[in-house]
């Protein structure tokens, strides 16, 4: 079954401790609800680096990329679907869906 990388992008850390507790119980009941086809469901991003092409190392990263989660779908379609119901939506991220290009050798 193909897989589907799920990439974080931006958001707004919800305001208080209150908030932070209600959206990571939905963040928490959408990945329960992915089931057996969430293959890697929570990879949160921190300390962020970037290597330039001329070998130099800067802090920080390039995108707004703060985490992702891997999951097994029948389409890109189906794959957007469980997209839309993540409730990363809710704190003014975006999801970008994409398919994982199985390589050989």
């Amino acid at each position: 079954m193909p897989q589907y990388v799920i990439v974080y992008l931006g958001g707004n850390q919800p305001s208080s401790p209150e908030e932070r507790k209600q959206h990571f119980s939905k963040y928490m009941e959408w990945i329960a609800s992915l089931g057996e086809s969430a293959v890697s469901p929570m990879n949160p991003l921190k300390d962020k680096s970037t290597v330039n092409s001329d070998g130099s190392v800067t802090d920080g990263g390039t995108t707004m990329m703060s985490g992702y989660t891997i999951i097994e779908a029948d389409s890109m379609e189906s794959a957007l679907e469980s997209a839309k119901a993540c409730p990363f939506l809710d704190i003014g991220g975006s999801l970008e869906v994409s398919e994982l290009v199985q390589m050989s050798g």
